[in-house]
């Protein structure tokens, strides 16, 4: 007897770029698990493809360009008829999530977080007011409302960081139930990657890296060039900073300035060599969320790093930093040069990187309970729904409002 081959719809919020950004690679990982276990996938958005977009076609996943506000959607939903649907970050979820509640009733809904986009916005706003960030400014945030009604309205959300785990349980009040912790997903680095790694008389430079869509990224940039480079070139005459990252923007090319050693790189085909070419790793995030990808990648190529306690947020545990985690400009600019010029210090923050790479993030640790727990949720979808009355409750209403602004938006664009 055929066995039935589940089907996934992935709802994008952009095409894949796994070598622009970490929600690109993330993204991919996601990909990579439901295909090894035989799922039929389809991804779908409305954005703009790029030429940078993973082939998804290459892959055998089918792709499918969709439009917002659109009734085409739904024959394009009650055609597929998937057994799960996948909703990448909660404003793909208000546009598309009433959409398939009303015509895949059965589908269980996934949204992928990313990160909490709420508080990275907190964060931010804390940061441009000059205060301190609290966790208190949440409650006043409008997106905070909005993502965490996207989540109650989901069966389930991943949730990539520890830290924002406990923060929708304990501060939102968010059911355990409907949340499920799946950080970034690793192979273990062997010791055979890690005899490849260039030495500590191999490398030079400081390197940062990241895309520049992404605000955290472009105001570290400004940060590093104004505040932090300079006290790291009054103690080294001579050091040099690449700044590597896509889609870099005017404002950020112009600080390009080779005299003062702080070269504006752009994007590289080749993230990996590049990192590992460099000494040290400079992260200084004043604002974000999520797992930081860029500070991931170097550990697993063997570089230390200096970052800020966002930028470190949700990766080490309990573990020591694999550099160091500083606050001010001068803090982070002593603690660079330290681990620049300190061979014991630097070695050590490489094995401490290598054992949370192993330890923390292992594919192999996280894959099957993810599963699991899909399995789990998909086959007692009724109860879990009827436990779940809030976001029941909320779907409702959305269906009643945001289904009309939708088709009048709709009928309004074909006039």
């Amino acid at each position: 007897m055929k066995q039935n081959i589940p089907r996934l719809l992935i709802v994008g919020y952009v095409w894949p770029e796994p070598n622009s950004s970490a929600a690109g690679h993330r993204m991919m990982q996601l990909i990579s698990i439901f295909k090894e276990h035989g799922w039929k996938i389809t991804f779908a958005s409305s954005a703009t493809e790029s030429e940078h977009a993973a082939d998804l076609q290459e892959r055998g996943i089918d792709t499918q360009p969709v439009e917002i506000n659109s009734s085409g959607f739904d024959t394009f939903l009650e055609n597929l008829q998937p057994d799960v649907v996948m909703f990448d970050r909660f404003v793909v979820e208000e546009q598309f999530g009433w959409r398939v509640a009303e015509h895949c009733p059965g589908a269980l809904r996934i949204l992928d977080t990313e990160d909490l986009h709420c508080l990275r916005r907190a964060r931010r706003r804390a940061i441009l007011e000059n205060r301190p960030f609290s966790e208190v400014d949440l409650l006043e945030d409008e997106v905070a409302k909005r993502e965490i009604a996207s989540i109650l309205r989901c069966d389930l959300s991943l949730i990539i960081s520890e830290y924002e785990m406990k923060l929708l349980t304990d501060h939102f009040q968010v059911d355990e139930s409907l949340l499920h912790y799946l950080p970034f997903l690793l192979n273990p680095i062997d010791q055979a990657q890690v005899e490849e790694w260039p030495t500590f008389d191999d490398r030079a430079h400081y390197i940062t890296m990241g895309n520049f869509r992404h605000p955290p990224n472009r105001d570290a940039v400004q940060f590093l060039k104004t505040e932090v480079w300079p006290r790291i070139r009054s103690r080294q005459k001579k050091a040099v900073l690449h700044v590597y990252g896509a889609y870099p923007s005017r404002q950020v090319t112009d600080l390009h300035e080779p005299r003062e050693g702080f070269h504006i790189k752009g994007r590289t085909p080749d993230a990996r060599a590049v990192v590992r070419s460099a000494k040290v790793c400079l992260a200084p995030l004043r604002f974000g969320a999520g797992l930081k990808g860029k500070l991931v990648e170097a550990m697993q190529c063997g570089t230390p790093s200096v970052t800020t306690p966002v930028g470190a947020e949700g990766l080490n545990g309990e573990k020591e930093w694999p550099g160091a985690v500083a606050q001010s400009s001068e803090e982070i600019a002593a603690a660079a040069v330290r681990l620049y010029t300190n061979r014991s210090a630097w070695e050590k923050a490489q094995v401490t990187g290598l054992e949370i790479v192993n330890t923390r993030f292992g594919k192999s640790r996280f894959e099957p309970a993810f599963t699991d727990r899909i399995q789990h949720v998909r086959e007692n979808l009724g109860k879990h729904r009827r436990h779940n009355f809030t976001g029941s409750m909320l779907m409702h209403h959305t269906m009643a409002s945001t289904r009309y602004m939708s088709k009048w938006i709709e009928a309004k664009n074909r006039m």
